[in-house]
């Protein structure tokens, strides 16, 4: 995620905090000192939204160790100021596991406030109006905050917590697509709800309607992610892969890339070796940036992409479009498995072309 840095890795998954959460924790601080309760007063108030995205930490790795159980790899967890976002390699598709994965991470709250109540005998009344930010009680303050997050996560609004616990109970006697986006209706009629009570009720909380819109939007996202899994069942990569492209040696130039740019409607192409070797992939957008600072004369080799993942023919689609839609390269190259040589490019467009196409026949196999 763009303006997030690097804290720390553990068990291979990338912990990152984006650049906006230092933007909460100055909002916070300036509210204590403007309401006059001093720098104390700032400095604890500070340092009580860190043990509280602490807390989001382990929430998140509760999800990224039930998911390795699984073979699912995390690499990374993006801290924001509206809570921590985890990027699984992708959710299983069997409910029962879904359904441990998912009830991992509130599970992970559940401890650090039994914890507290009974190792460290603190006590709260909780209730709706209870204040984080007041003053001491520091505990106290952390054992409600884990109660809530409990609560919050397990709302079945999808994607959250609760309502990846609610796709996986629906997946039970529904099939996967269908449970998804009745999951997904779910939880964009819950954000939509909540935005409606705020402006009815004039309780206007921007934090709230922020979760809310982000609810939104996330679920719309998966359900689509989840129908083109469906519309990609039973394809392989040989089915969508570009076979007709042009490449470019590692000596050509800048030049050479213009000149395949404006023969045709290819607009990435890949830099292969003499023996056909893929080397890296000159982009039209990393191609029009260095020919305007560095000129048509410079060698291509300085100004490709290396790409770190690759396919084979044989692969499945649905694999490979994840595979694509997480690397920095437009194009996914395709591998003979015995030459070791590049024999096609997978694109996002091509996948698509390959997915009309395929809808179209079914319309008139149907007709």
């Amino acid at each position: 995620m763009k303006w997030s840095f690097r804290i720390f890795t553990f068990v291979g998954t990338e912990v990152r905090i984006h650049a906006t959460f230092f933007l909460l924790l100055l909002f916070v601080a300036s509210q204590e000192l403007m309401g006059g309760e001093g720098v104390a007063a700032a400095v604890e108030s500070m340092l009580f939204i860190v043990a509280m995205f602490a807390c989001v930490v382990l929430h998140e790795f509760g999800h990224v160790l039930a998911a390795r159980g699984y073979g699912i790899k995390t690499p990374d967890i993006t801290l924001l100021p509206i809570g921590g976002v985890a990027r699984l390699e992708r959710m299983p598709r069997k409910p029962s596991q879904e359904f441990v994965v998912a009830v991992c991470g509130p599970l992970v709250n559940v401890i650090i406030a039994a914890v507290i109540w009974l190792g460290l005998g603190v006590t709260a009344r909780i209730h709706p109006g209870y204040d984080l930010l007041q003053p001491g009680h520091f505990l106290q303050k952390l054992m409600v905050w884990n109660v809530f997050m409990v609560v919050f996560n397990l709302i079945p609004a999808f994607p959250m917590d609760g309502g990846r616990v609610l796709r996986a109970l629906l997946a039970l006697f529904l099939d996967y697509g269908r449970a998804t986006r009745l999951a997904a209706a779910i939880g964009q009629g819950i954000a939509m709800l909540v935005a409606i009570i705020m402006l009815l009720t004039s309780t206007f909380h921007p934090m709230l309607l922020l979760i809310a819109f982000f609810i939104f939007m996330a679920a719309g996202q998966e359900a689509a992610a989840v129908t083109q899994q469906e519309a990609t069942r039973n394809l392989r990569v040989k089915d969508a892969m570009l076979t007709d492209f042009r490449a470019l040696p590692p000596h050509a130039t800048l030049r050479d890339g213009v000149e395949l740019l404006l023969a045709g409607a290819q607009q990435d192409f890949p830099v292969l070796d003499a023996q056909g070797g893929m080397q890296g992939m000159l982009t039209r957008r990393d191609l029009i940036s260095a020919l305007a600072e560095k000129g048509p004369a410079h060698p291509v080799r300085d100004v490709m992409r290396r790409c770190p993942e690759a396919t084979q023919p044989g692969m499945d689609l649905t694999r490979a479009l994840d595979a694509l839609n997480a690397d920095g390269c437009p194009a996914l190259p395709v591998i003979d498995p015995l030459s070791g040589a590049l024999v096609g490019l997978l694109t996002a467009e091509n996948a698509g072309e390959a997915l009309m196409v395929r809808a179209a026949l079914a319309r008139l196999r149907a007709s």
